[in-house]
């Protein structure tokens, strides 16, 4: 009965649904992409104009540090403006104008951007940041002069070598104000690190320095006063030329000499005004800084009508183009899926095949499935044959026995040793029958069993030539054995003598009188290698590869008395393959057959 398969559930609606679920996300999520890019462009570019402009700020804090007045910064607010692309203004704190690199007339932006005041504002230490403080590049008094330059470059340069043979790497900068810097690789300063090896004299103040310290320390006692009793205030301080903030280049060693001295902290501010007061003949006055398109609001992304009716035309588009493709190939797949479905829901004795039509995964799946349907075949043919082959090899013993038990009991013949004794060999061959098809079974269902140990390979074949003297003297046979070496194998002996007495036993069935059965075992690298080798008709070539199937014989007259039960050759295979082995067969018309097998080796056993 055919199953009918509900609407929603059907292959070719859940892809027509997956692919619009698919296009509309795609198209929606091209869209948020494009809006997120172009506002973080936008974004970035704002970004770029603030940096531009603490660029510019930086710039023109140096000028104003190094330079007494702004007479002559027209040049470098028009250079600035050229190269930012920004509309630049300094005028004073009242609003007169210093410098614009606009045209004559232009009214001003309404507020500021900055106060370009190198006294208060360090736009230097750290590029990009504005800090409290005086900008080191603000040195006045305390420019070293050509000749001390020299001096301690000198002193430098021969403390870096000393550095260099310590294994210590150090680097030479230079100051704002010309003096020489020692830094090690993370830009610390180095100078102190070996005094006793290398000396310590290329921090001591020189000259220019001492004297501008000195006027410092009168400026900052002034700004002290005087304490209670009337005296003033003593206060030292000490130079650390080597420190790049200025405010933390003077270091206060005394100024505690009364109770009623001010704090650490009155100090320090006096020690910093001081300091401005001593720079300020050095620097330009402050003044404002006016930039042109200071609007640093982020910009909302906003769609106008049109360009919504056009990214919804367009996922519309999308939307019917992806249907369509989605349904010609939806189609396509699903053809060859319900030609397998109405094949596979035939009965299973017809054996359907179906028609291959494309070479992607549901073509290869198609011929999947007749390879299937042949092996199938196959295998239902060969269970028939197996089935009709036992119930024969079965039927002629139990004849036999069936007819002798009855002209028995009827009194016809009576039971003497000779009827009993033939009665006993058909109940053997049966016997021989069951057994043989008990491993196969065992082998089949993955259950036979092998118990390993240690074998010794002539040990192995001796037995095997001993169990089959007999029936080889009857039949006028020579068994041999022959071993290269002393070989080893890992394996059930009971098994191996069973697999190799197999094949001496097929030997000997068709092996003429005066003929040779060889045995022999031989160690191949890892491997052990036996063979069994007659000087018998040999197998037919078209005959050879079916050797080792069940129950076929090559001469289709020989019985199963004479010709054995038709399973020792598939026991032989499988036996070899539980013990991780192959087994193979070689022969020619006339020249005998050989039968070769080879099994895993064991090392030989200590002592």
């Amino acid at each position: 009965m055919k199953r009918r398969i509900p609407l929603r559930k059907r292959l070719l609606v859940r892809l027509l649904i997956t692919s619009a679920l698919i296009a509309v996300c795609s198209v929606a999520a091209t869209t948020w992409l494009a809006v997120e890019i172009t506002t973080r462009a936008l974004r970035e570019e704002q970004g770029q104009d603030l940096a531009d402009d603490m660029k510019i700020l930086a710039e023109l804090s140096g000028y104003a540090a190094t330079h007494p007045q702004w007479k002559g910064v027209q040049s470098v607010v028009s250079d600035l403006a050229e190269r930012t692309g920004r509309r630049i203004a300094l005028t004073t704190t009242d609003r007169t104008l210093i410098a614009d690199s606009a045209a004559k007339g232009t009214s001003l932006p309404l507020g500021a951007a900055a106060t370009v005041d190198p006294l208060r504002t360090d736009t230097y230490t750290q590029p990009g940041a504005q800090l409290t403080g005086v900008d080191p590049r603000a040195v006045g008094p305390y420019r070293l002069t050509a000749g001390e330059r020299g001096e301690l470059d000198a002193y430098g340069k021969n403390m870096r070598n000393c550095y260099a043979q310590h294994g210590i790497d150090t680097k030479i900068e230079h100051s704002p104000s010309g003096r020489p810097l020692l830094l090690d690789s993370d830009g610390s300063d180095a100078s102190t690190l070996l005094t006793e090896e290398c000396g310590y004299g290329f921090s001591k103040p020189v000259p220019t320095e001492q004297k501008a310290l000195s006027a410092l320390t009168v400026i900052a006692r002034a700004c002290l006063g005087k304490d209670s009793s009337g005296r003033e205030i003593p206060l030292y301080l000490y130079l650390n030329p080597t420190n790049k903030n200025p405010l933390n280049r003077y270091v206060i060693a005394k100024y505690d000499s009364a109770r009623d001295t001010p704090s650490l902290k009155t100090v320090q501010n006096c020690t910093e005004q001081a300091l401005r007061t001593q720079l300020a003949p050095y620097v330009a006055p402050a003044a404002d800084l006016y930039l042109g398109g200071g609007d640093t609001t982020p910009p909302r992304f906003d769609m106008s009508p049109a360009n919504k009716a056009k990214i919804v035309g367009v996922v519309g588009l999308v939307l019917a183009v992806t249907v369509a493709v989605t349904a010609v190939v939806a189609t396509r797949l699903v053809r060859p899926l319900r030609a397998l479905t109405a094949a596979a829901q035939q009965p299973p004795e017809l054996h359907v095949r179906v028609p291959v039509t494309t070479r992607d995964e549901t073509g290869i799946l198609a011929e999947a499935f007749n390879d299937l349907t042949e092996r199938r075949e196959r295998l239902e043919e060969q269970r028939k044959a197996m089935v009709s082959d036992i119930a024969h090899e079965l039927r002629s013993p139990l004849t036999n026995i069936r007819g002798w038990l009855e002209v028995t009991r009827d009194g016809v013949v009576d039971p003497d040793p000779a009827l009993l004794g033939s009665l006993h060999e058909e109940a053997l061959v049966l016997q021989r029958i069951i057994d043989d098809l008990q491993d196969l079974a065992a082998a089949d269902a993955g259950t036979l069993r092998v118990h390993r140990e240690p074998v010794r390979a002539d040990e192995l074949l001796a037995q095997v030539a001993a169990a089959h003297r007999v029936a080889a003297a009857a039949a006028g046979v020579d068994v041999r054995t022959e071993t290269d070496e002393e070989c080893w194998l890992d394996a059930d002996p009971v098994r191996m003598r069973q697999a190799l007495g197999n094949l001496v036993s097929n030997a000997l069935r068709h092996t003429p009188p005066d003929g040779t059965v060889t045995l022999a075992a031989r160690r191949d690298g890892e491997e052990i290698v036996f063979t069994v080798a007659d000087t018998g008709g040999g197998i037919a070539a078209e005959d050879l590869p079916h050797v080792f199937d069940r129950f076929w014989r090559a001469e289709k007259s020989r019985s199963r008395r004479t010709g054995g039960s038709g399973l020792g050759l598939p026991i032989v295979r499988h036996l070899v393959a539980a013990h991780g082995g192959t087994v193979t067969a070689a022969s020619e018309p006339g020249a005998g057959a050989v039968f070769t097998l080879r099994l895993p080796g064991a090392p030989l056993p200590e002592g």
